[in-house]
């Protein structure tokens, strides 16, 4: 058996177990890259759509990988309030310019996700560069996912799944459970996508804006569960041949009026955000003719190798 059969081998195994144990979460993560594709203008959207049902399932790729290696989790966040009262003020946008003030491990510790964005953003003009087909799509998918992420309030907080405010399980019933419920009924025509001269404004705009509606996320949650009676508050569904407890219907129709649209607009805002860069990424490659393009030789690239080495002590770290 070659080295390259056991990686693949390797691998389907591992995906075949997450995809077991990871929960339905990943539900709005497809739907966000699937409607980017839309977002693109002609002379890229046909190339996307040729792809779109690759893009919308390895929309999650990123997620499964965080069992795998302890590397990934901070990719996914940033604790921006461990930075003090006004940390944006006091977080360089850079990533030079943070590690100076702050150190790498302080970053890593707390989250990266602005800055993993701009770095998988630039594979993805590599790629374009190469005309590989199997790069774009990798790193396509990728950077929807983190786009996805820091458009979160969740992922931007210390607080991260409302542990530190008997709120424990919000994350999920934000991200999760209220896209399930609702997303069927929102608007996903948000234009077209449009250049962007700087990825990393991109990604720091989303984390401010997401930061910006922590408090009501948490806020609102809180007052509701006042409201309601314990009972009232959660549900039993069936999901295959499990029944799982759920926060109920009428709980989250409730929690979901009183959001106001913002679970919508975040996904709207992903949406346009990762059409923007796939296409800005494919105009800093200089625009290459997506006809033709070759596949790679090897799919598994050296990244995704290293990416599957596992240790005993891979799967700890902070979990957002």
């Amino acid at each position: 058996m070659n080295r390259n059969f056991k990686i693949i081998v390797f691998f389907l195994f591992l995906s075949s177990i997450l995809c077991a144990s990871i929960p339905w979460g990943f539900y709005a993560h497809k739907r966000v890259n699937r409607y980017a594709v839309f977002t693109l203008p002609e002379e890229l959207v046909g190339f996307y759509k040729k792809h779109i049902d690759h893009l919308t399932e390895h929309a999650v790729d990123a997620d499964k990988r965080r069992y795998a290696i302890k590397e990934e989790a901070p990719r996914h966040y940033i604790d921006i309030d461990h930075y003090g009262e006004n940390p944006f003020q006091e977080m360089p946008r850079k990533w030079t310019d943070a590690v100076e003030k702050f150190s790498q491990d302080t970053l890593l510790a707390y989250g990266i996700v602005p800055w993993h964005i701009q770095t998988v953003y630039n594979r993805l003009v590599k790629a374009f560069q190469e005309k590989d087909i199997d790069y774009i799509l990798k790193n396509s998918a990728d950077l929807g996912h983190y786009v996805s992420d820091a458009h979160v309030p969740l992922h931007t907080t210390e607080n991260y799944d409302g542990q530190l405010t008997n709120q424990k399980g919000i994350h999920a019933f934000w991200e999760s459970r209220l896209p399930e419920l609702f997303a069927d009924n929102y608007d996903y025509l948000v234009g077209t996508a449009e250049y962007q001269y700087s990825v990393l404004d991109v990604a720091w705009q989303a984390v401010e804006s997401s930061f910006n509606s922590l408090d009501s996320v948490l806020l609102f949650e809180k007052e509701l569960s006042l409201e309601f009676e314990q009972d009232k508050q959660y549900s039993y569904e069936k999901r295959g041949t499990k029944t799982i407890k759920v926060k109920s219907a009428d709980y989250s129709l409730a929690y979901h009026t009183k959001l106001d649209g913002m679970v919508e607009r975040r996904l709207r805002l992903s949406i346009i955000a990762i059409g923007n860069l796939w296409y800005s990424a494919w105009v800093d490659a200089g625009q290459p003719i997506l006809e033709g393009m070759q596949k790679s030789d090897n799919p598994f690239t050296e990244e995704i190798i290293i990416d599957l080495k596992i240790t005993p002590d891979d799967a700890r770290g902070h979990q957002h």
